[in-house]
C-alpha cells in the first residue's frame, strides 16, 4: 500500500481546508407516475437539498430508518445515480461535472463497500479474482499482482489459503473482508461502507468494525458510514448526521449528539438504546413517536416530521425549517423550528459506553 500513516496526526477539525468531500444542496427525485401523454406528475424524493462536509481522516456517519434516502445518497456522490440539483466536490474536483477520464480517476480514489457481500461478490471468480479485478489499470505485471493480493489479504485478515476459495466457501465475515480488500485494491483515500455489517453476526460486527478503524488509522482513509444501528454509530463514528425522509434534519460530533441531541427525531432514537445498566427506578423514558411518516411521494413543503413530532407548533405546519448552526454551544447544525435538549433522564446516550 502506498498511503502514509497517520500516527500523531491530529483529529478532524471543523477546518474547511481539510474537507475532502463537501457536498452542496443535493437532491434526487424518481418519477412514479404519468399523465395520459406519458408525461411525469408524481415524484419520490429520495434525497432532497442535503449538505454536508466531510473532513479528511475522519468517520462520517449517516443514520436514519430504512428508506430514508441514505443509500441513494453514497450513490450521488459517486455519481452511480445522476443528481437532479447540488454538487459533490472531492478533493476540489467537482464529481458531478467530470468527464468521462477524469471520473474514472476519481473513482480510483474513492470505493464503495456494499451491505451485502454474497451479492456483491462474482460467484464465478475466487478471492484472487476478485482483488485483482480492481488494479487492472495500475500497470502491475502478474507478479506484482500476485504479490500485492497477499498483502491485501493479510491486511484484512485472511491467510493465504483463501485466495482460491470461491464466495459461497466463505463466512459472511469472510466474504465482506474480501470486500474490504477489493476497495483497497487501488489505494483509495474515501471509502463508502453502505450498512457494511447489518448483514452479519454481533460477534463478527466487532471484528469487522475494529478492522476498519484500524486500517483507517494505518492508511489515512475517510469514511462515510451508512447504518441504522446506534450502537455501531457510537463505536466508529467521528461526527454523525441524522437523516429523515431525505433531508438531513441534525448533524454533531458523536459525543455532542449522544450527549445533548437536539432534535425531536433524534431524542426518539436515542431513547429507544437500550441500557441494562440502569435500574428500574433510573431507567430513562422511552420516547414513542405517534402518527405515521409522510410518504417520500410528492411530500409536504412543510417539516416532514411534524405528524409525529411531539414538539410541533404552528410554524411546524405553515414552513419548512432551514438546516443551519444551532443557538447552543457546539458544532451543532439542525433543521427544527423548536428544539430543546432532552433531561438526564430521557437521554441514554450519555448514561453508558463513555
Amino acid at each position: 500500500m502506498t498511503n502514509t500513516s497517520v500516527a500523531g496526526t491530529p483529529s478532524p477539525s471543523s477546518s474547511s481546508d481539510d474537507a475532502l468531500v463537501s457536498v452542496q444542496g443535493l437532491s434526487k427525485r424518481f418519477v412514479v407516475k404519468h399523465d395520459l401523454f406519458g408525461r411525469p406528475n408524481s415524484w419520490l424524493s429520495a434525497v432532497d437539498d442535503v449538505t454536508l462536509t466531510i473532513h479528511r481522516g475522519e468517520t462520517f456517519s449517516i443514520v436514519g430508518e430504512t428508506g430514508c434516502g441514505k443509500s441513494t445518497l453514497a450513490q450521488l456522490i459517486m455519481r452511480l445515480e445522476s443528481a437532479d440539483s447540488g454538487r459533490v466536490e472531492f478533493d476540489g474536483q467537482d464529481v458531478l461535472a467530470a468527464g468521462r477520464a477524469p471520473l474514472r480517476a476519481l473513482r480510483r480514489r474513492m470505493q464503495l463497500v456494499f451491505q451485502d457481500p454474497f451479492s456483491s461478490l462474482d460467484p464465478r471468480m475466487n478471492v484472487g479474482q476478485i482483488i485483482a479485478e480492481g488494479m487492472q489499470g495500475l500497470g502491475l505485471d502478474r507478479g506484482q499482482r500476485r504479490i500485492r493480493i497477499q498483502e491485501l489479504m493479510e491486511l484484512v485478515g485472511l491467510g493465504r489459503t483463501f485466495e482460491r476459495r470461491y464466495p459461497h466457501e466463505l463466512s459472511g465475515g469472510q466474504r465482506q473482508r474480501v470486500a474490504i480488500a477489493r476497495a483497497l485494491a487501488v489505494d483509495p483515500e474515501f471509502i463508502i461502507l453502505d450498512e457494511p455489517v447489518s448483514a452479519l453476526d454481533v460477534s463478527i460486527q466487532s471484528q469487522v468494525l475494529n478492522l476498519l478503524r484500524d486500517l483507517q488509522r494505518d492508511f489515512n482513509l475517510t469514511y462515510l458510514f451508512i447504518t441504522h444501528d446506534l450502537a455501531v454509530v457510537r463505536h466508529i463514528s467521528d461526527r454523525v448526521g441524522v437523516m429523515y425522509l431525505g433531508k438531513l434534519v441534525e448533524v454533531a460530533t458523536k459525543d455532542e449528539l449522544f450527549r445533548r441531541p437536539l432534535h425531536p427525531y433524534t431524542q426518539a432514537l436515542l431513547s429507544a438504546i437500550p441500557n441494562p445498566q440502569a435500574d428500574s427506578q433510573h431507567r430513562a423514558e422511552r420516547i414513542v413517536l405517534a402518527g405515521e411518516a409522510p410518504s417520500p411521494i410528492d411530500p409536504p413543503s412543510n417539516c416532514r416530521f411534524v405528524g409525529r413530532c411531539f414538539r410541533a407548533i404552528d410554524r411546524c405546519r405553515e414552513a419548512e425549517p432551514p438546516f443551519e448552526p444551532s443557538h447552543t454551544p457546539g458544532d451543532h447544525l439542525l433543521a427544527c423550528f423548536n428544539y430543546t435538549p432532552l433531561n438526564p433522564m430521557q437521554n441514554r446516550g450519555s448514561n453508558h459506553d463513555e
